[in-house]
């Protein structure tokens, strides 16, 4: 069998190969020598890396268009980038979804912490949508679908290349069908005992957030008949779930329309419509004319969009948190519960917990901290990479 030959590329003498070499991913573009051959390589070629002194450190892809300008893809140096290795890396993955959950909804493969650095692939059952935010998935797209068949059996690839990451790396968006046909319906996806309805080809991101799965049940725990708020609802992510831990009502807010009839079609699948009542608008001043119109909720979950999705963005972001906790603490009942989330990766736990808790206090509310959450075991952390662990939910009591 001949071995592959690929070109080498090479860190400059500040460069971390320590922390490569200990199971960082990245390599970014001021940390290696971008001599007229690197910068001539096609985004997402397979390169050798070497540290300064020319010692390889593994197996990289490449894009010179990007800010993050070598991933790490494997440390043997000859490994061969086919359906076979690709295989290899989805059954790991499905292993460990197989041993935590009972059915086939959840997130295969989280990017670089299941080794596939910038490749989401969510199932839904029979069907997966794979999001390429490198441009080596992308070049690389067809012996990964051929792979993701053989290893989970679905009948059905979508393809969702949309999205902030891709824009980083230099790609442009894209939609299509990979492998089956395009389904034409809402895809119902059973959940902590709710059922949502997951618009595969038009919906956000891939369709449904399987992330906050922990904070969802967390929050049914709450919700034994209690009156409860969901901002930010999307697809009636915490109120459905509030209803099958069974809450007496669930107001579900959010800003797009077609993301509300969702939810009201998984509140009919539940049989619990009497119960769930949507209304559109945007969330600070829907949460302003809750307070006005005297509502009060024994649970408010808020859960918006990233903030803070870059260090840049990180203090306007910050206070962006710190006004819906504001505005929404409001709004619970004395002994009630508000849970906010955050899913910006540049905001820590820390910064992200304090921004809320001055939020209620400004509000005129004392609180204390009883549980705080974060994405569940098919969102693996790595641990060389805080932005994989980007999702926080803390819950206080008021």
């Amino acid at each position: 069998m001949n071995m592959p030959s690929y070109p080498t590329v090479r860190l400059t003498p500040k460069g971390d190969a320590r922390a490569i070499r200990h199971g960082f991913p990245w390599v970014y573009a001021n940390e290696l020598v971008t001599d007229r051959r690197t910068r001539g390589l096609t985004a997402g070629a397979l390169a050798v890396l070497e540290d300064a002194n020319r010692v390889p450190l593994g197996l990289v892809t490449v894009n010179p268009a990007s800010k993050i300008i070598c991933r790490m893809i494997d440390r043997d140096t000859e490994a061969v980038i086919d359906t076979a290795w690709f295989a290899a890396k989805l059954t790991r993955a499905l292993i460990h979804r197989e041993r935590i959950y009972d059915a086939p909804f959840y997130r295969l493969v989280h990017a670089e912490a299941d080794g596939l650095p910038g490749v989401v692939i969510d199932r839904f059952g029979d069907t997966a949508v794979i999001q390429p935010n490198a441009a080596w998935a992308d070049a690389l797209i067809e012996p990964l679908c051929d792979a993701l068949v053989q290893v989970t059996g679905v009948t059905t690839v979508v393809m969702n290349a949309s999205g902030r990451a891709r824009s980083l790396e230099g790609l442009d968006d894209r939609m299509g069908i990979l492998r089956g046909d395009a389904p034409t319906a809402a895809i119902p996806v059973p959940m902590n005992g709710a059922t949502y309805m997951a618009d595969l080809m038009g919906g956000q991101k891939t369709g449904l957030f399987f992330d906050q799965r922990p904070n969802h049940a967390f929050a049914a725990s709450l919700s034994r008949g209690a009156r409860v708020l969901d901002m930010f609802s999307h697809v009636g992510g915490f109120g459905l779930a509030a209803l099958a831990g069974g809450a007496a009502s669930v107001l579900a807010v959010d800003g797009s329309e077609p993301a509300l009839a969702l939810a009201d079609q998984g509140a009919a699948a539940m049989g619990v419509s009497d119960k769930f009542t949507t209304r559109k608008g945007d969330a600070f001043d829907t949460l302003a004319a809750l307070a006005e119109e005297g509502a009060q909720f024994d649970l408010v979950v808020c859960d918006p969009p990233a903030f803070a999705p870059n260090k840049s963005s990180l203090e306007a972001g910050l206070r962006a948190y710190e006004r819906i906790a504001r505005l929404a603490a409001t709004l619970v009942a004395d002994g009630g519960y508000l849970m906010v989330c955050s899913c910006s990766h540049a905001a820590d736990l820390t910064r992200f917990r304090n921004a809320s808790a001055r939020g209620i206090g400004r509000a005129g509310r004392r609180s204390q901290v009883i549980q705080t959450g974060f994405a569940g075991p098919d969102h693996p952390l790595l641990p060389h990479l805080a932005e994989s662990g980007y999702l926080k939910a803390v819950t206080f009591r008021l």
